[in-house]
């Protein structure tokens, strides 16, 4: 091949559809920032003055080969690999592939890992939707806010590290049920910590629901039409922030979830607000959630494990509700202990899509704040963005967060 001659790309952008298809002004290309990030991706903002009119995105730039790998190892092995595909949501893939693992044998988990499951998932779920929740804070110049709610994140882990020993990657889950049991003598001290948590969060919640600057940078920005969050099937808090009351936990219910009382927490709006609101309100009702398991765990025992020794020729698919959304592995079995085939969809592939619709007529300024509204699963480096006037060459290249801090001009 000739050096000089092009490579032809693979794929195709995902194009909005414009009513006028001459756009004057300029490209705004954001991301992929490094091969090392655990979900790169890449959009491409067409900008006339200071509005988005039209998005590209492109994915695939991270593939790491997880799934491939995975069936190569055996069935345990896999276990701590699945649990690497994402650190904020690990303990959700291990308990998404335990689930279909034993689907495939038919294994009855017994009621005590079932709750402890339940338990260390919702403590993730608090701890992925606070993290979200302070970055959010902090790309719209709340900076205290982004510091007091990281601060109750904090305490999370804490919980966290005295079930599992981690504060990250927790290693709870095993095929047939959990490694590690809650001793009774540290549920006191749990169950002391979240009623502590309990108080301040909800504070949190309502400072942030109804400060006027917080208010003023969300709502009505990044507004995802309804009928088109059905078509590009969105799911978790996205869908829900637009009135698409939709939960794995549910509609499929998994662990202990069919036995565990609690509300899903839906928007109308569709906008950041409602994203920002959803998963803030979410975030109550998995510390009630908390709360139940931690007592039937006072008043339960038995085992936390069924033995497997062998995994017959099958097939199954497993979902769970993920902190971003519904998880899903497909898994075949051979009849060895490596498995056949190993399938993963994460929430961000579906929600991602959702973010060039919601970028349209949005203002330049509101683009990191509306890219972040979904939660895709992106690593924490600190992107550039490289910024080309097509009327007078002008280059400029700038962080995602001097971005969010430029002016926001006021329609007239």
């Amino acid at each position: 091949m000739d050096k000089k001659e092009k490579v032809k790309e693979k794929g195709e952008w995902t194009k909005l559809k414009l009513d006028n298809n001459t756009i004057t002004g300029y490209t705004v290309p954001i991301g992929p920032f490094h091969p090392a990030l655990l979900e790169g991706e890449f959009f491409k903002l067409k900008v006339d003055g200071e509005r988005v009119v039209d998005a590209d995105i492109k994915l695939g730039y991270n593939y790491r080969g997880i799934m491939k790998l995975a069936e190569s190892r055996s069935y345990w092995r896999d276990l701590y690999l699945v649990e690497r595909v994402c650190g904020i949501c690990s303990h959700a893939h291990t308990t998404c592939y335990t689930r279909t693992v034993e689907m495939l044998g038919k294994i009855e988990v017994p009621d005590r890992a079932r709750f402890i499951r339940t338990l260390v998932a919702e403590l993730e779920r608090i701890h992925s939707h606070l993290l979200w929740a302070g970055i959010g804070m902090e790309l719209i110049g709340f900076r205290t806010l982004f510091m007091y709610i990281w601060r109750e994140r904090e305490h999370v882990l804490d919980v966290l590290e005295m079930i599992s020993g981690n504060r990250q990657h927790y290693a709870m889950n095993t095929i047939g049920g959990v490694r590690r049991d809650v001793q009774k003598d540290m549920i006191p001290k749990i169950m002391k910590k979240i009623s502590e948590m309990k108080k301040s969060l909800m504070k949190l919640v309502e400072v942030v629901v109804r400060d006027p600057i917080i208010r003023n940078r969300t709502v009505n920005v990044g507004k995802l039409d309804k009928d088109i969050a059905r078509k590009i099937c969105v799911v978790g808090p996205v869908a829900r922030s637009v009135g698409i009351k939709i939960d794995v936990r549910k509609d499929d219910p998994y662990a202990a979830y069919e036995e565990v009382p609690f509300d899903i927490v839906t928007a109308e709006d569709g906008d950041v607000f409602s994203m920002v609101e959803v998963r803030l309100r979410e975030v109550i009702e998995s510390v009630k959630i908390c709360e139940y398991c931690l007592d039937v765990l006072t008043r339960i025992g038995g085992d936390i494990r069924t033995e497997i020794s062998e995994f017959p020729v099958n097939e199954a698919v497993g979902r769970v509700e993920a902190p971003r959304g519904e998880l899903m592995y497909y898994i075949v079995s051979n009849g060895t202990h490596i498995p056949e085939r190993v399938r993963i969809r994460t929430p961000s592939y579906m929600n991602d899509y959702a973010i060039l619709f919601m970028l349209k007529d949005q203002a330049l300024a509101d683009a990191p704040i509306i890219i972040a509204a979904v939660d895709p699963c992106m690593a924490c480096t600190d992107r550039m963005i490289h910024i080309e006037d097509a009327k007078s060459d002008k280059k400029e290249i700038i962080s995602v967060y001097e971005l969010s801090k430029r002016y926001r001009r006021k329609e007239k």
